[in-house]
């Protein structure tokens, strides 16, 4: 084929922060929001790439990839799924590609994933690639974003890019790489609230909160924090410093919090499920401190709105967005609300954005 289209949302992490490094599980939505690529096989040997966001063309040799920096840095998510797919020992030849995208940047959506998991299926199409497998795909664009993107990331983003369904909430097990998927209420919406200060991983906070989730875990004699659980954790705190202490508090809550959640969701109890979002945000808030003042503020101000049944912060965290779960048929009212309110508590220009759950990529 000369050329080919490909579309990939991103997602909001709906409970499990955190915990997808830690062999742990989670609650995640793909939404409708998405990354669409568009692309040619050419002649000359390079990768071209160009994006609706950025004027620049960047163009890099196919058989000497190299990491790019300054505004060029957009390219490493698209340019390391390119890498990974080599380095498996799939055949790619010269390629024109072409990227648009309507996530809000910086808001903790998953853009970066939903740009390689737009890029795989794009490739996958384009040079007729055997890779049948949709966790083999998503593995593959987790390996670009953690080997050439440099950040270290879990499976979450990738699999719900790729393991999306409309109406429905995805469960990863991150042990066992267990997908399935959730009814979600059909009277709630999801609303999303960018809290207008950007979210970076590659800063270093994400990275240096994985070693000490893996310092807790060795200190506990155990390969991943999933197999501690919240009684055990108490029981031999003494083994642990203070602040390795609440980041193990954290992780293990959170797969706890998931587990209860697939029972509301089972169950059909949006309130139940809302008050353990609630309790998931002031878990970030103060054990793992992967919150901010600004995400915090809107957590405390959904709170107080009629209609809203949860909020928390989604993905890393560290600025970006929160998720909350709201009455679909007052949804437009609560966000207006929650904008005026926050920009007379924090002097910050929001954008809410209501959403859907959709279907994966293709």
């Amino acid at each position: 084929m000369q050329s080919a289209h490909s579309r990939a949302p991103g997602r909001v992490e709906l409970l499990g922060n955190h915990t997808d490094y830690n062999a742990g599980v989670i609650l995640s939505a793909a939404i409708n929001y998405a990354v669409t690529a568009a692309g040619e096989r050419i002649d000359e040997p390079v990768v071209r790439l160009t994006s609706a966001a950025y004027p620049q063309t960047i163009s890099v040799p196919l058989a000497g990839l190299a990491r790019q920096t300054g505004a060029a840095s957009w390219t490493n998510y698209p340019l390391g799924v390119v890498d990974c797919l080599q380095k498996e020992g799939f055949t790619l030849g010269g390629m024109q590609l072409r990227f648009a995208s309507d996530l809000p940047e910086g808001a903790g959506l998953s853009s970066s994933a939903a740009l390689e998991v737009a890029t795989a299926c794009l490739l996958k199409k384009l040079f007729a690639l055997d890779l049948a497998d949709p966790m083999h795909l998503a593995k593959i664009c987790r390996r670009a974003e953690n080997e050439f993107a440099g950040v270290s990331c879990g499976l979450l983003d990738q699999v719900s890019s790729v393991f999306g369904k409309a109406g429905h909430a995805i469960f990863l097990d991150c042990r066992s790489e267990e997908v399935s998927n959730l009814p979600l209420p059909a009277a709630a919406a999801l609303l999303v609230f960018q809290s207008g200060v950007p979210h970076r991983l590659a800063g270093g906070e994400y990275n240096e909160r994985r070693e000490q989730c893996f310092a807790a875990a060795t200190a506990l004699g155990v390969s991943a924090l999933r197999e501690i659980s919240g009684p055990q954790l108490a029981a031999t705190r003494a083994k642990l410093d203070s602040t390795v202490f609440r980041r193990a508090a954290h992780v293990v809550g959170e797969n706890e919090r998931v587990f209860a959640g697939i029972k509301c969701l089972q169950a059909g109890d949006v309130a139940g499920f809302g008050a353990l979002m609630f309790a998931s945000h002031e878990s970030s808030r103060t054990n793992f401190e992967n919150s901010t003042p600004e995400l915090d503020t809107l957590v405390e101000l959904a709170r107080a709105i009629p209609g809203v049944f949860g909020s928390r912060l989604t993905g890393g965290g560290f600025g970006g967005a929160t998720i909350s779960l709201v009455e679909k048929n007052r949804a437009p009212e609560i966000a207006a609300r929650l904008s005026a309110d926050y920009t007379a508590a924090s002097g910050h220009r929001g954008a809410p954005y209501i959403c859907t759950s959709a279907d994966g990529a293709a």
